[in-house]
């Protein structure tokens, strides 16, 4: 099995698992458990950087996927795509300046710029998954 061919796989699941860490790490930051919140975001950077490295070997591989969608689900698909490559290039400066507030210990900040960053991180995550399923499930080329 060539790597190429699961990779897209790879990092719907990986985009999944950031999603599920997210969420759990802002539950135990609700519950004011700061140890568990920095372990589940500290992971979910972690899985969200192994995701942008597939992403980018994949794409240096394979160029741009053609979605074979026709009709409404065509402007669709592209309004959700053009959303989601927009926020992931904002959502990284985001991540690492409430990262760098965190690090800090300056948390009145880091809350601040986390209001901010955590919701477009899940969408840009959950966006992810969404544009996988229409290109390679639902619409495939």
């Amino acid at each position: 099995m060539n790597i190429i061919s699961v990779l897209p796989h790879i990092q719907a699941a990986l985009n999944l698992t950031a999603i599920s860490l997210m969420t759990i790490g802002y539950y135990y930051i609700r519950q004011q458990n700061q140890t568990a919140h920095r372990a589940c975001m500290i992971a979910a950077l972690v899985i969200s950087t192994l995701f942008f490295i597939a992403y980018l070997y994949y794409h240096s591989q394979v160029g741009n996927v053609q979605f074979a969608g026709q009709g409404f689900i065509r402007p669709l698909y592209f309004s959700i795509l053009i959303s989601h490559v927009l926020l992931a290039v904002l959502v990284v400066p985001l991540i690492l300046i409430t990262l760098s507030f965190a690090l800090k210990d300056k948390f009145v900040t880091h809350r601040r710029f986390g209001h901010f960053s955590l919701p477009v991180w899940l969408y840009v995550s959950v966006t992810g998954v969404i544009v996988y399923i229409l290109a390679f499930h639902i619409y495939p080329s």
